[in-house]
């Protein structure tokens, strides 16, 4: 295997970053220099170029991810036209149901939260956008590894996996099941495998002209649910995947 060698400069930045994003207020230079090992001469040189750079902004006595950060990384669901054809199929769906919806890609055995669109009402939720959840515990995860054929799952996932809730499916070869039933249907479903009173529903749109891997969700109090919402619900979900993946 040839080894991958790594550019220390940017090395030292992504761990600046990563400190700052991890952080829910702003972070100081003293404990920036303790998380990523630098020298305070090092780490002054390069908060002062990611500053400039608009990548981090100074705030109070501490540091916080910065607007010119947030922009590059919008660039990623941007390029490939797939903001504005989620926020155009998602309006409807909100219009329709008046659920919250939700956009994630696959990275590995996690899925990524990179769109939302709120409902007209408040719901509790999951899914800042930037958070990760194990594929396995969540409808969007699951629609996601269904689009991979079982021997690409097998290779992702360990026989035992991670209960996030007592109601996680824990064993690999349960979940190849469950897939093998989303593959059919079109459609994944989990109730109160994330968050405890929260179902979710999510179909798989595809793969986009730039290589990203996507679905569709929506989450609902198990509280707002009748067999027959379920029922349009699921049905609403499904047709969005479908309008997505033709309008990309």
């Amino acid at each position: 295997m040839e080894k991958a060698y790594d550019v220390p400069a940017l090395r030292r930045a992504n761990d600046i970053l990563e400190a700052l994003a991890a952080a829910a207020k702003p972070v100081r230079a003293a404990t920036l220099a303790e998380h990523t090992g630098l020298s305070r001469s090092t780490l002054y040189l390069m908060l002062d170029t990611l500053a400039r750079m608009q990548w981090i902004e100074k705030r109070d006595d501490g540091y916080v991810i910065g607007v010119g950060l947030f922009e590059l990384g919008n660039a990623y669901v941007r390029h490939d036209k797939l903001q504005a054809a989620f926020r155009e199929g998602a309006g409807a769906f909100i219009n329709q149901h008046n659920e919250v919806v939700q956009l994630a890609v696959l990275d590995g055995v996690q899925v990524v939260y990179v769109a939302r669109e709120d409902a007209h009402r408040p719901v509790r939720l999951v899914s800042d956008l930037g958070s990760r959840l194990p594929a396995h515990c969540c409808a969007l995860g699951k629609a996601l590894l269904a689009g991979l054929p079982d021997d690409a799952v097998i290779e992702r996932l360990p026989e035992r996996l991670e209960a996030v809730t007592p109601r996680t499916i824990t064993r690999r070869a349960a979940l190849l099941r469950e897939l093998a039933s989303i593959r059919v249907s079109g459609l994944a479903v989990e109730r109160e495998e994330v968050a405890e009173g929260l179902a979710c529903f999510a179909a798989y749109v595809g793969t986009t002209p730039a290589g990203k891997r996507v679905a569709v969700s929506t989450s609902v109090p198990i509280g707002r649910l009748d067999a027959r919402r379920e029922k349009q619900i699921c049905i609403g979900i499904v047709q969005l995947a479908e309008q997505l993946q033709r309008a990309l």
